[in-house]
């Protein structure tokens, strides 16, 4: 099993970014997580993560202050979770 972790800054400034791991099998992705990063108050904060860690795939949109609500989204491939996520 092979793990990648990178980030991926979708900004000028450098203040918004994705991070990215995937984790693969025998050359097959077996799990993933992406999540939108920013800057806030001078600190790294996730605003949306995806990712499957609960036998499904899912978004997690989450406030600074807390709150987090988890959405399902019908994607069991995870290549194409992967790519949704990302262009999301």
């Amino acid at each position: 099993m092979g793990d990648k972790n990178f980030f991926k800054y979708i900004d000028k400034d450098g203040v918004e970014r994705l991070r990215i791991k995937i984790s693969t099998t025998k050359g097959r992705i077996t799990g993933i997580v992406i999540q939108y990063e920013t800057q806030y108050q001078q600190k790294w904060t996730t605003i949306v993560r995806y990712d499957c860690s609960h036998g499904f795939f899912h978004r997690d949109i989450l406030s600074p202050k807390g709150e987090k609500e988890k959405q399902i989204i019908s994607i069991e491939n995870l290549e194409d979770a992967l790519s949704y996520a990302e262009q999301d």
